[in-house]
């Protein structure tokens, strides 16, 4: 597919090889999207049930968190630095780039909060539904925990909605 007039520079000087580019870019896109989206309804959701102080809507909701952090997130963070790369070679552009460095070690700092987050919510769904099956109220260790969850996600998602706004703005941030 000939890039068509009119469209921005990195598409004129691709030639044949823009249809990879926009597929590269849609899949990079689409990956953000399901962070952010997964991001954002497991961070609702989550919220939701834990105000519940309902120990089996918990373990139902926190056993759907992990699932779809597995199959979304899981899945989007794998693909964001492939295609990541793989769009920088489309464009000719490199790693020592100020804004991609800095997208990478806040993709490293989002990384660092999302890995325990997951564990949290796989001990937070067990501890939920070792109450439901005990009949009893949801432990102290719970709580503790949801408030680490819940503190872990701002750092954890802020640094995923500027690595966005890093790759829209592209700037140059040193030289």
């Amino acid at each position: 597919m000939l890039a068509k007039p009119g469209r921005g520079a990195h598409h004129r000087h691709m030639g044949l090889g823009a249809s990879t580019y926009l597929i590269l870019k849609y899949l990079h896109v689409l990956g953000a999207v399901a962070v952010l989206g997964t991001g954002a309804g497991i961070a609702f959701f989550m919220l939701m049930a834990d105000r519940s102080r309902d120990a089996a809507f918990i373990a139902r909701t926190a056993g759907v968190v992990v699932l779809a952090d597995l199959i979304f997130t899981a899945t989007a963070v794998a693909a964001q630095p492939i295609t990541g790369y793989l769009l920088l070679g489309k464009t000719g552009g490199a790693l020592t780039e100020s804004w991609i460095v800095a997208s990478l070690a806040l993709y490293a700092i989002a990384g660092a909060f999302w890995l325990p987050v997951i564990w949290m919510q796989v001990r937070m769904r067990n501890l939920a539904r070792a109450a439901v099956a005990a009949g009893a109220p949801l432990p102290a260790a719970y709580h503790r925990l949801f408030r680490l969850w819940f503190a872990f996600g701002f750092p954890g998602f802020g640094a995923v909605m500027a690595i966005v706004w890093l790759m829209i703005a592209k700037p140059t941030l040193w030289r």
